[in-house]
């Protein structure tokens, strides 16, 4: 007996005819999981045996889709099967659309708060070393249920070729794809160690950053000297910034001008507790000038789905909302 249940095919016809007002066009949500699975092993017969069904039936879903879609998304040959140009365009859109299904499905049937996955986050090592470890250790006592893998990188924008779910960088403001939450934008100003700093008052400005090694931190993509380059662009002065110690990090450079080894540009946002406590101090305060540069969390869009992440990040965000409303 013939069955009576409508084919993929002839249940597309009807909804592309006929799309419910602001509704979605139907889509072939089996059909695409035997596609997936087919076109991932590039095998009838493991395919199925992944999705417990026969072969028929999954040759049946799979024809049907391409039926509906009017191309061909497999190539079948003797000596195997292969992926049709528009077969390996539409795989990944496929398996990465299931995948975050998947993910959510698996994350709301869970308690809030309670990942149940790594939620990967970088952050540079100055940040990581001076703020990034407080802030880190207190939103685990928020929420321990969720596991946070840590990475961290010295250079300027999103990390290269890590996979992270969340960054904070050391950038540039400017408009991309992902979505940029400020957290603070770094002014800079000289400093030094006290005994230095002693002789700031009968050279100004210009002589003494002349007259004493400069203290550079590395940009990764930047060239040398950049932001002493932009501080003495910024005054008007010549200081021969290509010259000095270069370091890693900015925490380096704290360290050495710590110890009377040159002067600095200071994040004096970051490094506010050495300024408080006259391990060091900045002779030319009134001489600070913004770097052009700030810290940002940074989240592609579409992982702004994902529990942890957008907990993660209205976290972060409230925390620096509250501490710049903070008085002192």
């Amino acid at each position: 007996m013939a069955s009576s249940r409508p084919d993929v095919a002839e249940v597309a016809r009807t909804a592309e005819a006929a799309p419910p007002d602001g509704g979605r066009v139907w889509l072939p949500l089996n059909a695409l999981r035997a596609f997936e699975a087919v076109g991932q092993r590039l095998s009838f017969t493991g395919a199925a045996s992944a999705l417990h069904i026969s072969q028929s039936a999954l040759s049946r879903h799979v024809g049907r889709l391409e039926e509906y879609l009017g191309c061909r998304l497999l190539e079948r040959r003797p000596q195997g099967m292969s992926l049709t140009a528009a077969g390996a365009a539409l795989l990944p859109v496929v398996a990465e659309s299931f995948d975050r299904i998947e993910e959510m499905l698996k994350a709301l049937r869970r308690e809030p708060g309670q990942s149940g996955r790594m939620l990967k986050i970088h952050m540079p090592p100055t940040f990581l070393h001076v703020v990034g470890l407080s802030l880190l250790a207190e939103f685990r006592r928020a929420f321990p249920g969720v596991p946070i893998d840590v990475s961290s990188s010295n250079g300027v924008g999103l990390p290269v070729g890590r996979s992270v779910d969340l960054a904070v960088v050391f950038d540039r403001p400017h408009l991309g794809d992902a979505i940029r939450d400020p957290l603070w934008m770094v002014s800079q100003t000289p400093a030094c160690a006290p005994a230095m700093a002693e002789r700031a008052a009968s050279l100004g400005l210009a002589a003494f950053l002349r007259a004493n090694e400069l203290l550079h931190v590395k940009l990764e993509g930047e060239p040398f000297g950049t932001l002493w380059s932009i501080y003495a662009r910024h005054h008007g002065i010549d200081i021969g910034v290509q010259r000095g110690l270069a370091f890693e990090t900015e925490a380096l450079a704290v360290q050495c001008a710590v110890a009377g080894g040159g002067v600095t540009l200071v994040d004096v946002d970051m490094f506010a507790a050495e300024l408080a406590d006259g391990r060091l101090v900045t002779p030319f305060a009134q001489a600070s000038c913004p770097s052009g540069f700030g810290y940002y969390l940074t989240v592609h869009p579409d992982d702004m789905t994902d529990p942890a992440v957008a907990l993660f990040r209205s976290w972060v965000v409230q925390h620096y909302r509250q501490s710049s409303s903070d008085p002192g």
